[in-house]
């Protein structure tokens, strides 16, 4: 008989679907700041080029909603490029009536300006082996002209941006053997080198990640023999080196980026398999944050083909879904129980924590936290859905500005120009924030 603490270990893994979890590529493949076109935005690293002359101050003018727009559910985060903003959910088909598992997954592009959408694309897809049926988890990757999308169940799709037309597609549990992780795939595709797909796949046999190319979907290597988990992969560089680093249920691991082969790794068995939040890459360090194993500091040798164990930390710095941020030497991330703390990357000495302030403290805490600029202040949106704007320092945490703008939700926005973009299981919205100028009036 299972312990009785196990239910509300399950429910807490039904985070995973929140992966949504996205590309998390350091290069500065889009040069436009204004778009949002993947995961953690432009490079990957949760870091919003936010024009100058908007204002923080809500107080007397607060952002105002735009347009809404009415969508299915589902915890598939929020792309823009242009004039065109693309997500995922899902759909009720004829099936539905008499099978509630079976249903659509369906990308949908719409306009920036007006909501109205630009085209859809939908396609069955039956969760008969998932433990949780919301919809597709994972944000769509825009990269020169095509969207790739990855669906709960393992439906891989290359289309067309500006008409929605299937270049490519792969069914990988279907056609490629993949095993689809409890809580489903996850962990959305990475471009790297403007020629290459990476995705967590989980296939069998060997391909726990696989490399594909763009233009054709023909697999290019596989890598692995660990089982897939929730987390994306992310690409680094030091010293003309380039590697690949994924965090999966079993171990965090190196890869060389162009053929695949393993270069080292570290021992990091998960529970239940929720190796979720997206690792980061800071001071020559890989840092993991996990929810009941503890978050780890790897240090990796200029020629990023060494890895080495620093500390490990299981009391204060328990990470689950969100992804932490790193500026001047110290770590933002959202510990399971008191909320968001600070501690030095190289030593793990925690300096404060907020005590869950910026979002409730719950079984299955979320916030998604994204750097202004180059300042001490974030945009976050936590799990009520309410858009905070925070100041983040090693003395302490502050709140500048506070304003819900959907209902409770897991879904990372997008940031572009002077606009957010936002959804819940039931919409998608997109609000203007205020300006400096507008403001005076």
């Amino acid at each position: 008989m299972a312990p009785k603490f196990v239910p509300a270990l399950i429910s807490t893994l039904k985070i995973a679907m929140l992966l949504v979890w996205m590309p998390s590529s350091l290069q500065a493949q889009s040069k436009v700041q204004q778009d949002w076109p993947w995961w953690r935005g432009p490079q990957g690293n949760g870091v919003w080029e936010a024009p100058a002359k908007l204002s923080w101050d809500w107080s007397r003018q607060p952002p105002v909603k735009l347009w809404q727009r009415p969508l299915g559910p589902a915890f598939s985060g929020i792309a823009v490029v242009g004039q065109q903003v693309f997500t995922m959910d899902r759909q009720p088909n004829e099936a539905t009536k008499m099978d509630p598992l079976a249903g659509q997954e369906r990308v949908i592009c719409l306009d920036r300006t007006t909501g109205k959408e630009i085209w859809s694309f939908s396609y069955d897809a039956h969760y008969k082996d998932l433990d949780y049926h919301k919809g597709p988890r994972c944000t769509p990757t825009v990269h020169q002209g095509r969207v790739f999308t990855l669906g709960a169940v393992g439906h891989l799709h290359c289309l067309q941006a500006e008409t929605g037309k299937v270049l490519w597609k792969k069914d990988l549990a279907g056609e490629h053997h993949a095993n689809i992780p409890m809580w489903g795939c996850s962990a959305a595709p990475l471009v790297i080198n403007n020629s290459t797909l990476i995705v967590h796949a989980g296939l069998e046999p060997n391909g726990c990640y696989v490399a594909l190319s763009l233009e054709t979907g023909d697999e290019k290597w596989r890598s692995g023999s660990d089982p897939v988990g929730y987390s994306p992969p992310i690409l680094i560089e030091n010293e003309g080196r380039q590697i690949l680093v994924g965090w999966n249920p079993e171990n965090i691991v190196g890869m060389e980026s162009t053929t695949g082969r393993m270069l080292w790794n570290v021992p990091y068995p998960v529970t239940y398999g929720v190796s979720i939040a997206t690792p980061i890459y800071q001071e020559g360090h890989i840092l993991v944050s996990g929810y009941w194993e503890a978050t780890k500091l790897i240090a990796l040798n200029p020629q990023l083909d060494k890895a080495t164990l620093v500390w490990e930390e299981n009391q204060f710095l328990r990470g689950l879904m969100s992804q932490p941020l790193y500026r001047n030497n110290h770590v933002y991330l959202l510990d399971k129980t008191r909320g968001i703390t600070c501690f030095n990357l190289i030593t793990g000495k925690v300096r404060w924590s907020d005590q869950n302030k910026l979002t409730p403290r719950n079984r299955n805490p979320q916030v998604s936290m994204v750097w202004l600029n180059q300042s001490d202040r974030a945009i976050c949106l936590n799990a009520e859905g309410e858009l905070v704007v925070t100041r983040f320092t090693t003395e302490g945490y502050s709140e500048l500005a506070r304003h819900r703008i959907v209902a409770p939700t897991w879904a990372h926005p997008a940031y572009s120009g002077e606009h957010v973009f936002a959804r819940d299981d039931e919409k998608i919205v997109c609000f203007g924030l205020p300006t400096k100028v507008s403001s005076k009036k």
